[in-house]
């Protein structure tokens, strides 16, 4: 699970994320594919609940290679067999491919039958790991191309609401101006600090108040394979 440090400008998202990571726990079963696993940063919590973790990315990764398999995810996994997997577990990776379609339809064929898919994606969210940043997707979006990859019993959840979204983006946003090494900048860092939280922990409560799913920093999808 992802530790939670309150005098930082994103903690939202990561308490938002425990919410979701929580609500995956019944599906994540057998032997699970992390697709884009990056640094393997999802490897513990899927052990407590699977038998085995594949971690699967490819050679540009921005983050240091800790992949079992190498493969580019916009073209077919050749390394890995026809229904090998019990679970598919990707998170904050279909932003990044060029061919996401590609990568539902090599997602589903790798998947037992009565096998599941679960997905993290960005909707508001700023521009990451540039030039390798391609798309935003919106439910109906998801809900499309899951469809054509043979997906069924599709469900489509707003990681955040509107009042989340706003902060964090407004967090995001005051961090560039108070970045850097400079004596300066740490000292208004810290400035930061008190507007940071109040902001999340205000947004976090008004979300729970005035929930609109049309208004989210991204989505989770949970499918299956009949």
């Amino acid at each position: 699970m992802h530790k939670i440090n309150f005098t930082k400008h994103n903690w939202l998202i990561y308490k938002h994320a425990r919410k979701w990571l929580s609500a995956w726990t019944p599906h994540i079963r057998g032997t699970v594919y992390d697709l884009g696993c990056g640094e393997r940063q999802y490897e513990d919590f899927i052990l407590q609940h699977a038998d085995k973790y594949i971690g699967v990315d490819w050679s540009k990764t921005f983050h240091p290679l800790k992949a079992d398999i190498i493969t580019d995810l916009n073209k077919p996994f050749p390394m890995i067999e026809d229904g090998s997997a019990d679970t598919v577990f990707s998170v904050s990776v279909m932003e990044h491919l060029c061919e996401p379609q590609c990568f539902l339809n090599e997602s589903f064929r790798i998947l037992k039958h009565s096998g599941i898919i679960l997905l993290q994606v960005p909707f508001q969210w700023h521009v990451h790991e540039a030039p390798y940043d391609y798309f935003r997707y919106t439910e109906f979006g998801l809900e499309y191309m899951l469809a054509k990859s043979g997906f069924v019993k599709i469900k489509v959840t707003p990681s955040s609401g509107f009042w989340s979204t706003m902060a964090l983006k407004v967090n995001y946003q005051s961090l560039r101006y108070v970045g850097g090494v400079r004596p300066l900048h740490f000292f208004l860092r810290v400035a930061a600090i008190p507007f940071w939280f109040s902001g999340q922990y205000i947004a976090y409560w008004l979300d729970k108040i005035d929930y609109n799913r049309n208004e989210t920093a991204g989505y989770t999808v949970v499918a299956h394979k009949p």
